[in-house]
This record gives structure tokens, C-alpha cells and sequence, in this order.
């Protein structure tokens, strides 16, 4: 089997930054409560001309020009998000024909928050085997547009944003060294759109009942997400070979403050070696992982021949990890 590995990162936000002193006009709340709570500052919003297919290519070109490739030697094109364009065609085939990766094959991929894990560790099945060359995986979410900007429980914790990854072979000590996804449907309405889909389809009373908004109860997440965070990342550590001594940075899935600290105690690892930008940015579903590992790279934090631990959860309920050794 070949070793699949990361060989390229790009990033976009939108311009617009709504912090929470603004969001104190929009709803019930202030900069006090949403920042002792959450962690979060500010978000980025995008503009009403801007989809996520729009995001997802800012960032997909940033991530070819830093792995040094052109879009038509793509194989394969894979977006994880919950808020595509539209529901057909994919996003991914948006992104396709706009970057002009004229051989690629496209997909959506849908597992929130824990999207871009998930796609990451299905890109590098393709590579491993040989079937691809070069793979391109984006998480890319308008979470703004999914929102009940009149519930302050929900409306303050998300921004929009995307990540990107180009992903290859890479050498024998390189890349992905082990990997969990997991999924726990009996939480399914933890964490939810409910209208839009099959099960209730959009209708004015659906819109007017605000059921094609997201819902989430908060408590459930929370203690799910604390449980799940530390408990995977222990066996992706222990599956790679590794103690956490051994990691050098991890990403986590960026939505609480709380919830990161929280993993940090249980995993006995330093706050020194966690990459948090969710005070700038907040909750980005499935861009969160993939703009922070964008980040941190592009700031000096992970370096070539780190080993990086990424964990994220989401609704589902889902949760992925990933340990590699950094390949660029």
C-alpha cells in the first residue's frame, strides 16, 4: 500500500467580520455571555452574492498553487459540507467545472463537522490503493445561511468559511498513519435541520416555523462531543504508534472553548500544542478542521515531520481522527 499524505493547504473566508457587539443588535445576547461561554469573538459572514461552491474554490486554488499542481491533473474532487448550493448537482461538481479539473471526478460528502476527516480518510483510500494520483478534498459551509437568526443559542457559534487539501503519495514515513470514524444515529435530533429533506419537504409553514434552521441541544452535544473528542484521539494515537508526548500539534474541531480545554485535561496535552482560531472565526462546521490546519501551517505552527492529531465531531451523530506526519 502506498502512504497517502497532505502536499498542499489553501484557505478563503468571506470579507465581512461580524463581531459580537454586533451581534448584540441582531439578537438577545452580549459579547460577555457569548465569550465566557464559547470562546468566540467574532465570525466571518458571507456576502448574499457568495455560495459555498464560491468559498470552496478560493480555497481549492490556494491549495494547488501550494502543492505546485494544476487542476486538470486532479483525479478527484471531494466536498464535505452541510450546506451545498443546492441539493443537485453536487457542490462538488460546482467547484469542478469553475477550477477546470477537466479529469476529476466529483462528490459531496455529508457528515458535518467531522466532513473534512471523513473525506480526507476517503481521498487517501484511492491514493493508498493506487486507483488516484492527486486528490483534492475541501470543506467549504455557508452555516450563515442555515441559521435561526433569532435564536441566540445557535446563531452566535457559526461562521462561514473553507479549507482545502491536496493529498498524494508521499514517502514511507510520511502521511497518514492511522485513522477512526465513527457515527452514533440514536443522536440524531441532537443536532439537526429537520426540513428540507425527503422527511419534510420545504413549504411556506416549514419556513415560517424556522424548521429549516439548524436546532441543537446544546447539553447533548457538549457531553458527546467532550467524550468522543478525548476517546478517539487516545486510539488514533495508540493506533499510530505514538504517545500524545509524541504530538506535536493537534486541530481540533473548532466550536467551544470549553469543549477544547476539556480535551486538553483529558488527554494530559498542553494548550501550547492545540491550534485554536475559533475566537476569530467561530464554528465552521466542516471548514473548521481544514482552515485551522490551513492556518497553522501557514503560520510556522506545524512544520514538516510534525506529527498532527485532527479530531472533529458533528451532527450524525459523527466524529473522525486522524494522526499524520506532516509532509510539507
Amino acid at each position: 500500500m502506498k502512504k497517502a499524505g497532505i502536499i498542499g493547504v489553501g484557505g478563503y473566508v468571506p470579507e465581512r467580520v461580524v463581531d459580537n457587539f454586533e451581534m448584540e443588535k441582531i439578537v438577545d445576547t452580549t459579547d460577555e455571555w457569548i465569550t465566557s461561554r464559547t470562546g468566540i469573538r467574532q465570525r466571518r459572514i458571507a456576502s448574499d452574492s457568495q455560495a459555498t461552491s464560491d468559498l470552496a474554490v478560493e480555497a481549492a486554488r490556494e491549495a494547488l498553487d501550494s502543492a505546485g499542481i494544476k487542476a486538470e491533473e486532479l483525479d478527484l474532487i471531494i466536498v464535505a459540507t452541510l450546506t451545498p448550493d443546492s441539493n443537485m448537482p453536487s457542490t462538488a461538481c460546482i467547484v469542478q467545472d469553475k477550477i477546470g479539473a477537466t479529469r476529476a471526478a466529483a462528490f459531496d460528502l455529508g457528515a458535518a463537522c467531522s466532513g473534512f476527516v471523513y473525506g480526507l480518510v476517503t481521498g487517501a483510500q484511492f491514493i493508498q490503493t493506487g486507483a488516484y494520483k492527486k486528490i483534492l478534498v475541501i470543506g467549504a459551509e455557508t452555516m450563515s445561511r442555515v441559521l435561526d437568526w433569532k435564536d441566540r443559542s445557535t446563531c452566535v457559534l457559526f461562521g462561514d468559511g473553507a479549507g482545502a487539501a491536496v493529498i498524494a503519495e508521499v514517502g514511507e514515513d510520511e502521511g497518514i498513519a492511522s485513522f477512526e470514524l465513527g457515527s452514533d444515529g440514536s443522536g440524531a435530533e441532537f443536532l439537526i435541520i429537520p426540513a428540507g429533506g425527503s422527511r419534510m419537504p420545504a413549504t411556506c409553514e416549514v419556513v415560517q416555523e424556522r424548521l429549516n434552521c439548524l436546532k441543537m441541544s446544546g447539553p447533548e452535544v457538549f457531553k458527546f462531543a467532550v467524550r468522543v473528542m478525548a476517546d478517539s484521539a487516545k486510539r488514533v494515537v495508540e493506533s499510530a504508534g505514538l504517545q500524545m508526548s509524541d504530538i506535536d500539534v493537534m486541530i481540533p474541531h473548532q466550536a467551544n472553548t470549553r469543549i477544547i480545554e476539556s480535551s486538553s485535561k483529558r488527554l494530559a496535552i498542553s494548550e501550547e500544542k492545540m491550534f485554536v482560531n475559533l475566537d476569530k472565526y467561530g464554528n465552521m462546521s466542516g471548514a473548521s478542521i481544514p482552515f485551522a490546519l490551513y492556518e497553522a501551517h501557514r503560520s510556522g505552527k506545524i512544520k514538516k515531520g510534525d506529527n498532527v492529531l485532527m479530531v472533529g465531531f458533528g451532527a450524525g451523530l459523527t466524529w473522525g481522527a486522524a494522526v499524520l506526519k506532516w509532509s510539507i
